[in-house]
């Protein structure tokens, strides 16, 4: 963006039907400078409403809610062509259920609430860019999950975050390789960019790159590739 002009804040939308996360979720995300909470939700009926009429970046999505719970709440917005936001589930349960529920609803991050504030924070900043992001311990869970499975079968349906083989060329340069190592690694692009001495603007480039020769959706079905064929 040119001199001169603001960038413009990331907005988000908090969801947990406990006020008080809620306040703490919001001192943390807006002491960042760059992130600004633009509404609350406390079930996942008024996530959905609230999504539509705020349109914001990024929703911040509890699991276990009254009314609705987030895991339906993130299917609807994500399913929603008119509401153009990514969803991070924060919750408090580190279940298997849960996580590939998520996944399987749309989800660009999953985050567990024992987290530290800049994990909170950098989960957001990366669903924002388009990315998705999940926790350290949880990427292992979803590696372990389709790197194990079988080879997907003619007519049987994949799971929507694996790579369409029919589009994946493996004509990786150099450099894409080692970035999609590191991808792997569960690094975002700042700590990739700081690993290899070049810019984080260029790291996203070659992020693209990456997910667009393997045909992968983001950047958990980059992971998942990558291990599955010795990438990482």
């Amino acid at each position: 963006m040119s001199a001169g002009y603001p960038v413009p804040a990331i907005r988000v939308l908090l969801v947990d039907d406990h006020a008080v996360m809620r306040a703490g979720f919001r001192m943390i995300l807006e002491v960042a400078g760059d992130i600004v909470v633009v509404g609350e939700a406390s079930t996942g009926t008024e996530a959905v409403a609230a999504a539509s009429a705020l349109q914001p970046d990024v929703v911040c999505m509890d699991v276990q809610m009254p009314d609705m719970d987030g895991l339906e709440a993130t299917r609807r917005i994500v399913a929603d062509e008119r509401i153009d936001t990514a969803v991070v589930i924060v919750t408090t349960f580190d279940r298997d259920d849960y996580l590939f529920d998520a996944l399987g609803a749309g989800a660009s991050g999953f985050l567990l609430k024992n987290a530290g504030p800049e994990e909170l924070v950098n989960a957001v900043r990366v669903a924002a860019a388009g990315d998705a992001l999940l926790a350290p311990e949880v990427t292992r869970r979803v590696i372990a999950r389709f790197a194990q499975s079988a080879p997907v079968a003619a007519g049987v349906a994949r799971s929507p975050r694996e790579p369409d083989p029919e589009r994946i060329t493996v004509d990786l340069t150099d450099r894409e390789a080692e970035v999609l190592q590191l991808v792997a690694q569960a690094l975002s692009n700042a700590e990739i960019a700081a690993h290899l001495h070049i810019g984080e603007a260029t790291v996203k480039t070659h992020v693209s790159n990456v997910l667009a020769k393997l045909g992968a959706r983001d950047r958990v079905a980059a992971v998942v590739y990558a291990h599955r064929h010795g990438l990482a």
